[in-house]
């Protein structure tokens, strides 16, 4: 009987231990938490991304948006009529009011459905294009050159010679530093300005399987089709263009994250791309040194300037 007893004793105690090792573990199952206090918290952030106004280049066959502030679409009684403007002083808040003539405008995204009647639109890309490693082929000396130069597989094998192999589903930026015309809204889109072949396109994508592929000026390609930009999207690709301040960014060792907006069916994506670059990167601000909230306050009081976008304004 006294045997009897100690077995039940041993049993229940060694169901009592794992059950106790169980809980332990799971108390103790990895988090992100611990990668963003450690590593994310103090990485340098660039954005790549320029903001859009109605003054932007754009493609001469679309037209420029237009930004104007929001009015009330109802009467509210005691509060504001149909058609007048919202104000801080009479209503507590203001709202604007945004014609987008088109979403391929500003830095974007293009998802196949641009040019593909059976392609992905901009509401079926999945969540996981929201963080990947970042490559950043520089071509800008050659641009400096010839400012026609188009990127070629030997400029993706030289990167590769330098720092190895494109790792699988990166994004690849190509650094022209063309972003750098953007104001001068004319030259921007003029032929020449630099691109990426269509062999180089290949290459990214059937020999090193990459995300997409990004560029700073709205085209893929100065070629009469397009071709560059006809094969990504043909063939179900992705791709960014309109981005900057590549010049501020490591070529390699970054991360970069990817935003945009969700218009259901949308065939392009007003897109924000900001790349996480290691802490001890010179160009950049980290968590600490911008935390976000609060958030500073405007050195003058906003005011919408003649195209109705809001700035902060000396009276």
């Amino acid at each position: 009987m006294k045997k009897t007893f100690l077995t039940i004793v041993a049993v229940v105690t060694v169901f009592i231990l794992l059950i106790s090792l169980r809980t332990q573990a799971t108390s103790q199952t990895p988090t992100l938490w611990g990668l963003y206090e450690n590593n994310l918290k103090t990485a340098k952030y660039v954005d790549l991304t320029h903001a859009f106004n109605p003054t932007i280049p754009v493609w001469s066959g679309f037209k420029k948006a237009k930004f104007r502030p929001t009015v009330a679409g109802t009467d509210i009684p005691n509060y504001i009529q149909t058609g007048q403007e919202y104000t801080y002083k009479a209503h507590g808040f203001i709202a604007t009011g945004y014609e987008l003539p088109t979403d391929q405008y500003g830095t974007q995204l293009d998802p196949p459905a641009h040019w593909n009647d059976y392609g992905a639109t901009i509401s079926d890309l999945p969540a996981t294009y929201a963080v990947r490693p970042l490559v950043v082929i520089d071509i800008h000396e050659k641009v400096a050159v010839d400012s026609g130069y188009h990127a070629t597989v030997g400029d993706i094998l030289a990167w590769e010679k330098k720092y190895g192999r494109i790792p699988k589903g990166a994004v690849v930026m190509i650094r022209s530093d063309w972003y750098k015309k953007w104001s001068n809204v004319e030259r921007f889109n003029q032929k020449p300005f630099p691109g990426i072949t269509l062999d180089a396109l290949k290459f990214l994508h059937q020999q090193r399987n990459i995300l997409f592929h990004g560029h700073e000026p709205l085209d893929t390609d100065t070629t009469p089709t397009l071709e560059g930009e006809a094969w990504l999207l043909r063939n179900h690709y992705t791709q960014a263009e309109g981005v900057a301040n590549l010049d501020r960014v490591p070529e390699t060792g970054a991360l970069v994250t990817i935003g945009f907006a969700k218009p259901e069916g949308g065939t392009g994506g007003f897109a924000r791309y900001i790349a996480i670059c290691p802490s001890n990167w010179s160009h950049g601000v980290s968590v600490i040194e911008a935390p976000g909230a609060p958030l500073p306050k405007q050195r003058y009081q906003l005011q919408r300037d003649t195209n109705g976008v809001l700035k902060p304004t000396q009276s």
